[in-house]
């Protein structure tokens, strides 16, 4: 499955179609808390035509990874892990130096397999949902 650059209006759109149903529908975030003003600016990355998605904002020479999220039919097949490494090659090709995510805590493990430490403790990003801070170089 094809992961790139959402470049189109109608592939961001799918990128925002997959959030909505992950972060809003499933995990019940509110929207207010999903949507912000960087959607308007950031890298937004689409894997297959709507199978999943991230984000990834530019915080000098750091890659802020973000809104990664798996459709439901596609979880397990290591999408996710695919997706992490596009956006990690990605942002090496682009010159950032530092990668950094708010990761759900369930979901640490995950990204420590792709060289992510957590950093600081557990906190609630206002979504009602436990993160850490994790960050590596790239």
């Amino acid at each position: 499955m094809k992961i790139s650059l959402a470049e189109t209006d109608a592939a961001r759109k799918a990128c925002f179609d997959i959030r909505r149903a992950v972060f809003i529908e499933e995990q019940q975030i509110p929207e207010a808390e999903e949507w912000d003003d960087h959607d308007a600016t950031c890298l937004h990355y689409l894997a297959g035509e709507d199978a999943g998605t991230a984000r990834v904002i530019a915080k000098g020479c750091t890659a802020k990874i973000g809104r990664v999220a798996v459709m439901q039919a596609h979880r397990g097949t290591g999408l996710g892990l695919r997706i992490m490494q596009t956006l990690m090659e990605d942002a090496r090709a682009r010159g950032f130096t530092q990668a950094e995510l708010e990761s759900q805590t369930y979901a640490v493990p995950f990204y420590a397999r792709l060289g992510f430490v957590a950093d600081g403790p557990e906190y609630d990003d206002g979504s009602g949902i436990l993160h850490r801070l994790m960050r590596v170089k790239l």
